[in-house]
């Protein structure tokens, strides 16, 4: 997967969220999770074993997206309705448990008996409550170009970044400002 400009990528367990976010290029026009197989292949290689059906590629891309929009809405956008409801459907489709363990600590679980992009979208929810713990989520940000929205980890001091990389979206986000404000009348 690429990753624009010199960003490292998120730490765990922020990076199965960000890999998921980024199957889709937009600015490239490329899909890696178009069929069952994909979404199989992408989840074996993350560990997560899952048979997938072709309506499991539907509710993975919902999915992806929806965390897009999430991500999005940490450089300052809003998360809309729609989106926030597609969410929360999704995630009640996946429940939850908590696990403890010898100690005592404790921490979540997917639901016994998940299968398919249920499986799928609790290990996503398991990695969201982590990164909540961890006060990680918000630095999880897709960038404000509408033509890139590549999903990418805020590493930056202030945590205030908006592109995924200054050198290309923010380069020409600042260029079409500075042609707006030259631009006569």
């Amino acid at each position: 997967m690429r990753q624009p400009g010199d960003r490292a990528p998120a730490p765990a367990p922020l990076t199965l969220i960000q890999d998921l976010a980024n199957t889709w290029d937009i600015e490239a026009g490329r899909d890696t999770l178009r069929t069952a197989e994909d979404l199989a292949a992408f989840c074996a290689a993350r560990g997560i074993a899952l048979t997938c059906a072709d309506d499991d590629v539907v509710t993975a891309r919902a999915l992806r997206e929806g965390l897009r929009d999430a991500c999005q809405a940490h450089t300052g956008a809003d998360l809309s309705p729609p989106t926030r409801q597609t969410l929360a459907r999704l995630f009640d489709r996946a429940p939850l448990t908590v696990a403890f363990d010898e100690a005592g600590g404790a921490r979540p679980e997917p639901a016994p008996g998940l299968a398919g992009a249920d499986a799928l979208v609790a290990e996503i929810g398991r990695a969201v409550l982590d990164a909540v713990a961890a006060g990680t989520w918000q630095r999880l940000k897709a960038c404000a170009a509408h033509g890139c929205r590549w999903v990418y980890y805020d590493h930056s001091p202030g945590g205030r970044s908006r592109w995924c990389t200054m050198d290309i979206c923010g380069a020409r986000a600042k260029m079409r400002a500075y042609r707006e404000r030259k631009r006569p009348g």
